[in-house]
């Protein structure tokens, strides 16, 4: 097995990690400790399933060795064992690789989403509405919190823009894949005719940062405050909570409005521009190894049309991984479990061959 190295290595680390967690002068030591037990948990699931490997490799191995032994009963019990237990191997080994391809560092973390219209004016404000909605659903599914930083309506319910935060573990992991430009097909409210028309809307999914990953000095920031002009009732709109902070260097601008203290504005528009800044620079990174990304699955690019929605077939395709599914109701009621799954797999289908090359 190529990979076993790598397997022994982390054995051997896990071991170490082990040995410090029951030393008196690391259980002293509160954070160290849950830093290792950390660390003890991500490696655990390697661990015992290289383990397990082993184990059935060898009871494979012992039984090889009774079909030498001459006595005809033997002989068939280890045959018989032999043929129940190589089937597992090959399971095995994709298991391991596939617990072995390195974490993105972000999977774990709470998001911040932003839905913009696109081409088709109106008819592509209602349809990023209808995209709010759907992720607004799938957290109701998933028991996460979803809370808007700041949107700007039209008057028949579309929105030009909404930006909202997920608040959950494991969010960035499930919906990372959501980022790039989503397509609609169908007959619009505002079209009398009954024809078919396509527009369209843009996803962008940030992974919300820590303080401790990017610091923003406060003489690069301009900070406005003004009058809410959302929803929100009479305390928010005859108020100047409303925060707007612009990060000159980069001329990056936030806003948030939809608490009615100031503060908290504050506070939630600086997460947001954290999130933007650190968004801004794996970006740059990723362009720079746009060649070697281009054929990635989910890699980003958010001019890239990911997915189409077809109201009249009740049919939703993904264009990156060529599925489509008739259960477009389902989808956009929250129900997006089957293409994060068909997602993921092609991910990790990518990674593994990477992993082998």
């Amino acid at each position: 097995m190529d990979i076993e190295n790598k397997l022994l290595a982390v054995e051997r680390d896990y071991l170490e990690i082990e040995r410090k967690m029951a030393d008196p002068a690391v259980t002293a030591n509160l954070k160290e400790l849950q830093s290792l037990g950390k660390k003890h948990a991500q490696l655990e699931p390697v661990v015992e399933k290289f383990r397990a490997f082993r184990s059935v490799r060898q009871s494979i191995a012992d039984a090889k060795e009774l079909l030498k032994s001459g006595e005809p009963e033997m002989e068939a019990l280890a045959a018989e064992e032999i043929a129940a237990l190589e089937p597992q191997m090959d399971k095995f080994e994709e298991d391991l690789k596939l617990l072995l391809l390195p974490k993105d560092p972000n999977d774990e973390k709470s998001v911040i989403v932003e839905v913009r219209a696109g081409t088709g004016g109106e008819e592509a404000a209602l349809f990023a509405s209808d995209l709010y909605r759907m992720y607004n659903r799938f957290c109701e599914r998933q028991r996460w919190r979803m809370e808007v930083l700041d949107s700007n309506e039209t008057g028949i319910g579309g929105y030009k823009e909404i930006i909202f935060r997920i608040d959950g573990d494991g969010a960035f992991s499930k919906l990372k894949f959501e980022s790039g430009v989503h397509r609609v097909q169908r007959v619009p409210v505002t079209e009398s005719g009954g024809r078919l028309h396509t527009s369209a809307a843009t996803v962008a999914v940030l992974p919300e940062v820590d303080d401790v990953e990017i610091d923003v000095r406060a003489e690069d920031l301009k900070i406005d405050t003004y009058r809410s002009s959302g929803a929100g009732g009479q305390h928010v709109n005859m108020t100047d909570s409303a925060v707007r902070i612009t990060h000159l260097p980069t001329g990056i601008v936030v806003t948030c409005q939809d608490e009615r203290s100031q503060i908290k504005n504050r506070a939630r528009a600086m997460t947001y521009l954290k999130t933007k800044l650190y968004d801004a620079e794996m970006q740059k990174q990723a362009s720079e190894l746009a060649s070697e990304r281009r054929g990635q699955i989910g890699s980003g690019d958010r001019s890239e049309r990911v997915r189409t929605y077809n109201y009249p077939q009740n049919r939703i395709t993904d264009h990156r991984v060529n599925v489509t599914l008739y259960k477009l109701d389902n989808y956009l009621d929250g129900d997006l479990y089957d293409l994060i799954e068909a997602m993921t797999l092609a991910e990790q289908t990518e990674r593994l061959r990477n992993l082998e090359t």
